[in-house]
């Protein structure tokens, strides 16, 4: 019997480890089973072909809130073509109200509820032998018109389950895709709003097993390796043993983490300080809200103060970029307390702060409450809110600029040193800066419209001066610095006016040349000559001392320096740069 597992992930870089985990349970007994992925960009036409191509007899496809309602048009036009095919769906957008996808997917066989291997693998069992569907828990079918949903079952002896990781047609792809990895089911936490809140207890996968596939993930070239455990640190002693196998292992391979900061132990956040090698872990710390009130109503224990101690100690550590998330419309969160969140949170200085918006997830304790505090949802995934009793449309639609400009500036990295001079000096807070410059980015129009490096400069230079911002040579100076750190050639252009004489920048260059002991000891030792100045050199006169305004003690000293800023001079194609007084000599 030939059949085929198959996803729309939402980009080419992602893996369904849903569907490895399905086939590796069933291909004893099933060995014609194929992985088929693609994406919610890919026209439905083309993803049709290819399944026909494939000449099925089943097709499972995984279902989730950001591939479902593209799911429902390959169905459809699979069942147009292929009439005998059986589609069987599963995943958690699935997995709840299941009555209400049987009825309104009318092409749809089969929907396997809740953790699938051992259903999946029966199901199969029941198409090629007796069809006596009513002996598969876990499963809802059709009897003629009645939908039947069939009682759970038991939750898998994960001993069972054989490796996801070792299929051969995945090799080619592993260093060019995310591999998304498990080492246990389950969360012990309630969290209303999260899927996770249902299932009861954790279960962990063998030890020396989860290692094995590591070793072979990392020696067949995987790059990325994204952990699912919905808290990796919940067992201190397990996750010290993972860091420290990872840490002896990971040949470069970089290793993300979701992980509850607010119970991580002290001698934890010692070991990772002292022995995490720089850029190999990533965390991803679920914040959502500083607002104990909501916390407390959506059953999120939450200690702020020992959150703030493990990502400062982290942070200070140098060695592991975190990326903290929020969500935006939590029951008794209105605009003025959410700004009070971001800010809080925004003040920790995460790499990356991710802001999210409430969904109203089938299965959840949120959804089944919505009404309590007149919550309005979107009837279709990713079912996200459109307002509530004290987050009216006119506030979230506010938040979400905040988020816009958020993810363009901050989180891309590429105004770092003008940022936080701006919401430390301009505005009253960084919520207050994303806030009103989103709103003036939507006033624009610039939301219609796509965007290059120098317009993500450009734009930020209109607003500020549009509202008359102070210091705007010191700022300018700093846009300059940064233009020139994102780039690992020298820039061809610039998108401000460049005012130095030809004359005063050949003049500094030779001195430069002559005298490199003037810059720095450390600059004298690159040994460069006029010529590969020249060529790998840009100069920019900043109206203060860098070194002042962007070290410990931030503070603008209006001492004008001038910048040098040197490419290709590193294997990490990272800019270096240096600094060096006005030379009177020169300038005259």
């Amino acid at each position: 019997m030939k059949v085929v597992l198959s996803t729309l992930n939402a980009k080419y870089i992602h893996t369904s480890l849903a569907l490895r985990f399905l086939k590796a349970f069933s291909e004893k007994d099933f060995p014609d089973i194929e992985l088929a992925e693609y994406t919610i960009k890919d026209p439905v036409m083309n993803i049709v072909s290819d399944l026909f191509r494939r000449k099925p007899e089943v097709i499972g496809f995984s279902c989730y809130i950001w591939n479902i309602e593209e799911t429902i048009e390959v169905i459809s036009m699979v069942k147009k073509i292929m009439p005998e095919v059986k589609i069987i769906l599963g995943g958690p957008e699935v997995s709840y109200d299941t009555d209400y996808w049987m009825n309104r997917l009318q092409d749809v066989d089969f929907i396997v509820m809740g953790e699938g291997e051992e259903t999946f693998h029966q199901l199969l069992t029941e198409i090629q032998t007796t069809q006596k569907y009513h002996f598969v828990y876990g499963l809802a079918y059709r009897k003629g018109t009645e939908v039947i949903l069939m009682p759970g079952r038991p939750k898998l002896d994960l001993e069972q389950v054989p490796s996801p990781h070792r299929f051969v047609e995945d090799l080619p792809d592993l260093s060019k895709r995310i591999v998304y990895f498990e080492t246990s089911r389950g969360c012990p936490f309630s969290c209303q709003f999260c899927l996770s809140s249902i299932e009861v207890g954790v279960r962990y996968f063998d030890i020396d097993k989860t290692k094995a596939d590591i070793l072979y993930l990392i020696d067949n070239g995987a790059k990325l390796i994204k952990f699912v455990d919905r808290t990796f640190n919940i067992k201190r002693d397990y996750a010290m043993e993972m860091f420290q196998f990872l840490i002896d292992n990971h040949r470069g391979c970089v290793f993300q983490f979701e992980i509850t900061a607010d119970i991580m132990r002290p001698e934890v956040l010692d070991f990772l300080s002292e022995h995490a090698p720089p850029g190999v872990f990533r965390f991803e710390i679920g914040v959502q809200s500083t607002n104990d009130e909501t916390n407390e109503l959506v059953k999120r224990r939450q200690n702020f103060a020992k959150l703030t101690r493990t990502v400062q100690k982290v942070k200070d550590s140098g060695k592991i970029d975190q990326h903290l998330d929020l969500i935006a419309g939590l029951p008794l969160e209105d605009y003025d307390t959410f700004r009070k969140t971001f800010n809080d949170v925004f003040a920790l200085r995460p790499e990356e702060l991710q802001l999210g918006f409430l969904k109203m997830l089938r299965g959840t304790g949120m959804r089944i409450d919505a009404h309590k505090y007149n919550y309005i949802y979107m009837d279709h995934a990713p079912y996200e809110i459109l307002g509530n009793d004290i987050l009216p449309f006119s506030d979230l639609v506010r938040i979400k600029r905040v988020e816009d400009v958020l993810e363009k500036y901050w989180n891309a990295h590429r105004m770092n040193h003008t940022l936080e001079y701006l919401i430390t000096q301009e505005f009253d807070s960084a919520f207050d800066f994303f806030q009103a410059f989103g709103d003036y980015w939507e006033g624009q129009g610039w939301q219609k419209i796509g965007h290059q490096l120098e317009d993500l400069f450009t734009r930020l230079y209109s607003f500020l001066q549009s509202r008359d911002t102070k210091q705007m040579d010191i700022i300018l100076g700093l846009m300059k610095f940064d233009y020139f750190l994102n780039h690992k050639y020298k820039p061809r252009k610039i998108w401000w006016d460049f005012t130095m004489e030809k004359n005063t920048w050949a003049a500094y260059i030779k001195e430069m040349a002559e005298h490199p002991d003037r810059v720095s000891a450390e600059f004298a030792a690159l040994v460069l000559s006029e010529k590969e100045l020249h060529k790998h050199a840009v100069i920019e006169v900043l109206p203060f001392n860098l070194h002042a305004l962007i070290g410990d003690q931030a503070a603008v000293e209006e001492q004008s320096t001038l910048l040098i800023v040197l490419y290709q001079q590193n294997e990490q194609e990272k800019p270096v740069y240096y600094t060096m007084p006005l030379l009177a000599a020169v300038v005259e």
